[in-house]
C-alpha cells in the first residue's frame, strides 16, 4: 500500500497539538478555580465555551473546505489555534477569567476545523484500500497528545512558590502550532478538494433523519457520551484534590492513567469486537463505568483513585464505536448522518455546567451522577435501539405475521 509519508506525519503533528488541547480544559479547570476563586458552575463555563462552536460552525466550515481544500482549511485551523494560545497572554496581564473564555472559544474554532477536514483529508493521502489505516495512525497522536499533557502541563502551571501561571502551557503549543503552519505551508501538500455534493441545512437533514430509527437515536447517545466524557475528564482532577486530598501532582499522574489506560483499551477493542457485536460491547462498557461511577459516588474504598482513572478502559471504544453504529446501513444519507451525529457534540456544553451545579451544592463527589446518569443512556441505546434492536423486532413481526396467517388458514 502506498501512503504519503510527509503529509501524514504533518497530520500527525497536528493531531498531537490538538490532543494536547483538548487535555488542557481538564488541567486547566481547577487552576482556574483556585486562581480565580471560581465556584464549579463558574468553571464549567471552559467546557461549555469549548464545546458550544459544534453547534455553530460545521457547516460554515464545509462550505470552506469545499471553496478553498483541505489544506488551506487545515492551515487556517492551525493559525486560529494557535492565535487562541495566543489570547491567553492579555487574559493573563489582565487576570480576566471572560478573556479565557474567549482564548478557548477561539481554540475550539480551529479545533472544529481539524475535525471536520483532517479525517477525510488523512484517507486521501495514498491508495484507497489504506485509507482507515492513515485515520487510525494519525489519531494515535492525539492520544499521545492527551498522555503526555497533565504532568508537563502542570508542572508549566505551577511555579515553586504556588503562583498559577496558567498561560505559559499555552505559549508553549501556541509556538509549536506555529511551527507546524510554516511547515504545512512550504510542504508540497497536495491541494485536494472533496467532490462536490448537495448543500444540507440542518434543518433538511433533522427531516430525513427521522426516517432513520437507529440513527435518531445515535445522535441521543452521543449527545450523553459527549456529556460523560466531558464531565468525567473535567471533574476529574476536582475529584482526587477535594474527596480524596491529592496535590496537584499527584492528580495529573492519575489523570494520565487515566487516558493511558483509554490509549490501551482503544488498541485491545480492535481485537475484543471481532468476537463481541460492537452494541452489545458498547452496552457492557457503559454498565461497567456507571459501576464504578457508583463506587466512586458513594463509597470510600481506598482505591478511588484507580477506579475513577480505570474508567477510561471503558470510555475508549464508546465514541468511534457510536458513531459507526448510528450510521449502520443508511445508505446515500451516511454523510449527511455524520454531520448530525458532529452536532450532538454539544453534549460536552450542555452536561458538564449541570454537574457544577451540583458540585456547588452537593460537592464534586456526588457530582459524578451527571456521567452517571448518561452512560445509563448509551447503556438504553445500546442494548434497545441500535439497528440490531430493530431487526430483532421487525424479525419477531414477521414472525408474528405469518403465524397469524397460518391459523386463519387452518380455520
Amino acid at each position: 500500500m502506498k501512503h504519503q509519508v510527509k503529509p501524514l506525519l504533518l497530520l500527525s503533528l497536528m493531531f498531537l497539538m490538538v490532543g494536547s488541547l483538548f487535555c488542557m480544559n481538564d488541567i486547566l479547570l481547577p487552576s482556574l478555580v483556585t486562581h480565580f476563586k471560581l465556584s464549579y458552575i463558574e468553571a464549567s463555563m471552559i467546557q461549555f465555551t469549548f464545546y458550544l462552536t459544534y453547534i455553530i460552525f460545521p457547516i460554515p466550515i464545509a462550505w470552506m473546505i469545499h471553496q478553498y481544500g483541505y489544506k488551506i482549511s487545515l492551515l487556517v485551523a492551525i493559525i486560529t489555534c494557535s492565535l487562541g494560545c495566543v489570547f491567553f497572554v492579555p487574559a493573563k496581564i489582565f487576570d480576566s477569567y471572560p478573556l479565557v473564555l474567549i482564548s478557548i472559544f477561539i481554540i475550539s474554532t480551529g479545533i472544529t476545523i481539524i475535525n471536520v477536514a483532517a479525517n477525510p483529508f488523512a484517507s486521501l493521502l495514498g491508495d484507497p484500500e489504506g485509507a482507515h489505516q492513515r485515520i487510525n495512525f494519525v489519531q494515535v497522536f492525539s492520544r499521545i497528545g492527551y498522555a503526555i499533557t497533565p504532568l508537563l502541563a502542570t508542572a508549566l502551571i505551577y511555579d515553586k512558590i504556588g503562583q498559577i501561571r496558567y498561560h505559559f502551557p499555552y505559549l508553549l503549543l501556541a509556538i509549536t502550532l506555529l511551527v507546524t503552519a510554516i511547515l504545512m505551508y512550504f510542504s508540497h501538500l497536495p491541494s485536494m478538494k472533496p467532490e462536490e455534493g448537495e448543500r444540507f441545512t440542518l434543518k433538511g437533514i433533522l427531516k430525513e433523519g427521522m426516517s432513520y430509527k437507529h440513527l435518531f437515536y445515535g445522535v441521543f447517545a452521543m449527545f450523553f457520551y459527549m456529556g460523560a466524557e466531558a464531565c468525567t475528564a473535567g471533574f476529574f482532577i476536582p475529584y482526587l484534590k477535594t474527596v480524596l486530598h491529592f496535590n496537584d501532582a499527584q492528580s495529573a499522574s492519575y489523570l494520565t492513567l487515566y487516558y493511558f489506560f483509554t490509549a490501551v483499551m482503544g488498541i485491545a477493542a480492535v481485537f475484543i469486537l471481532k468476537y463481541i457485536k460492537a452494541h452489545k460491547l458498547v452496552g457492557i462498557y457503559a454498565v461497567g463505568m456507571a459501576l464504578f461511577f457508583f463506587v466512586c459516588i458513594f463509597f470510600n474504598t481506598g482505591f478511588n483513585e484507580l477506579i475513577l482513572a480505570g474508567s477510561g478502559l471503558f470510555l475508549s471504544i464508546m465514541f468511534p464505536t457510536l458513531f459507526s453504529l448510528a450510521i449502520e446501513d443508511i445508505g446515500a444519507f451516511t454523510r449527511k448522518g455524520s454531520a448530525l451525529l458532529n452536532f450532538a457534540i454539544i453534549g460536552g456544553s450542555v452536561f458538564p455546567p449541570i454537574q457544577g451545579m451540583i458540585a456547588d451544592t452537593h460537592g464534586v463527589q456526588i457530582s459524578y451522577i451527571v456521567p452517571f446518569f448518561c452512560l445509563i443512556m448509551i447503556a438504553v441505546y445500546a442494548f434497545f435501539l441500535t439497528k440490531e434492536s430493530f431487526k430483532k423486532e421487525v424479525k419477531n413481526e414477521t414472525i408474528a405475521v405469518v403465524s397469524d396467517q397460518q391459523i386463519t388458514s387452518s380455520i
